[in-house]
């Protein structure tokens, strides 16, 4: 793809053309725990399920912080390619090199050696803990590759280019599949054949991806002069950590009310977890607009266009909120349909369908606000970022579910009414900064 693009013609196609290898991409990835959850819901005991279903949160957690750091690798990289900088390009890849490394083999020793502890705090129904360790344990032994994966798709994306990273997760995807079908549903081995299919294939595709890079080089060099240049793990530091922060604990927040609706039983914790595997493919226009809107601000801001930024802000919300409204119906009307596709278990399916009716008001608003998540991004104003979503989190959505949970007769549609009205507070968040960033340029200008 001509970088140019993003920087001169018109704004829609491009946003587009990025935009939908990055969709597919979200759908690829959201199948590696879709698929593990729907082969186990299928071939194993409601216990496996909600040993996936947990299992995978808790490793989504220590993933967030590698995906936060990374937005501060593309949007630094971003800005370079925009200013014309090859050689600071080059310099975030070598600060980027630094960071990860020791962090993947720092996150790999503690989910190993505090998984038992991890189960415990998630109270996970005592049928599915010890499934639910194992499953841990060795999703944790591919951390490694976890990172790597992120890193070089990050990169990617900085440049202008959303295809690559689609074609390394659909390698991944497919052996995926192919790996739960054989370990679960062939050998017998429930969440830790899962666990091992998703370790296997996304080692693979950072093989692959290695391959690649080699036969296609990046647009710049990555030299000893690149690992000599002052401050670029800073600076991504300085960038990433707001987001990664966030990331991470707006996870923790959902490990918070998992934690809660596993208090409840076997089947409450089986739904939420369906229901969370769903969000991903389910808001996936409006979180491949997060991505690309940070890559596209970025080089606009690097490039000086601030009035381009903007405009590319309001053609992104317009597509995003069309999607919104359809995945708002189908969540309320067919929420037992969608369920299906995930367990056989009846009771599971129903208690899954009543929490995606309360939630389904959620769709409506992130259509908007992850635009603007994204577009703040670019700007390099994470900090916000971060405090709109600790404070949607903590302040709202986990004191809301503590208090539905204990009212009297309540259930799986009272105590999702926590996500809409999260949902609510962080686009309300999202709407004051953007005017207030408005008025505060103009003045500047």
């Amino acid at each position: 793809m001509d970088h140019n693009t993003f920087l001169e013609g018109r704004i829609l196609p491009p946003l587009i053309r990025f935009s939908i290898p990055l969709m597919l991409s979200l759908i690829l990835q959201a199948l590696y725990g879709g698929v593990d959850l729907a082969v186990v819901g299928h071939f194993s005991a409601t216990s496996s399920v909600s040993a996936v279903a947990t299992g995978s949160q808790v490793m989504q957690s220590a993933t967030a912080l590698v995906t936060g750091l990374n937005m501060g690798v593309t949007v630094l990289l971003g800005q370079a390619i925009g200013a014309g900088d090859r050689r600071r390009a080059g310099g975030v890849i070598a600060g980027q090199i630094r960071l990860f490394l020791p962090l993947a083999l720092l996150l790999t020793v503690v989910m190993v050696a505090f998984a038992p502890q991890a189960a415990q705090l998630m109270n996970v129904p005592q049928e599915a803990v010890a499934e639910t360790i194992r499953y841990v344990r060795i999703c944790a032994c591919g951390m490694i590759f976890i990172t790597a994966y992120n890193a070089i798709s990050g990169v990617f994306r900085g440049i202008g280019d959303s295809r690559s990273p689609f074609l390394f997760v659909a390698i991944a995807c497919g052996m995926n599949v192919v790996l739960d079908l054989l370990f679960v549903g062939v050998f017998g081995m429930a969440a830790s054949g899962a666990a091992l299919a998703t370790v296997i294939a996304q080692g693979a595709s950072v093989l692959f991806s290695a391959a690649y890079i080699r036969r296609r080089p990046l647009p710049f060099d990555v030299d000893r002069e690149s690992f000599r240049l002052p401050q670029t793990s800073r600076s991504i530091l300085r960038l990433g950590t707001p987001i990664a922060l966030q990331d991470v604990l707006v996870n923790i927040s959902f490990l918070i009310i998992t934690s809660i609706v596993n208090s409840l039983g076997l089947v409450a914790s089986a739904s939420v977890g369906v229901a969370e595997k769903m969000f991903v493919f389910l808001s996936i226009v409006p979180m491949a607009f997060l991505s690309t809107l940070s890559a596209f601000v970025a080089q606009n801001i690097g490039a000086g266009n601030h009035p381009r930024a903007t405009k590319a802000l309001f053609a992104a919300q317009s597509i995003s909120f069309a999607f919104g409204t359809v995945m708002f119906l189908l969540t309320f009307f067919q929420g037992g349909l969608l369920a299906s596709l995930f367990t056989s278990d009846p009771a599971v399916i129903a208690a899954t369908a009543q929490y995606l009716r309360g939630c389904s008001f959620e769709y409506l608003m992130i259509s908007l606000s992850f635009c603007f998540l994204g577009y703040f991004n670019g700007l390099g104003r994470t900090t916000f970022v971060m405090l709109q979503g600790l404070l949607s989190a903590f302040l709202v959505r986990i004191p809301l579910s503590i208090f539905f949970s204990r009212l009297p007769d309540t259930n799986m549609g009272i105590i999702s009414l926590a996500v809409p009205i999260s949902a609510l507070s962080s686009l309300v968040m999202c709407l004051c900064y953007f005017f207030w960033l408005r008025r505060s340029l103009k003045h500047t200008h």
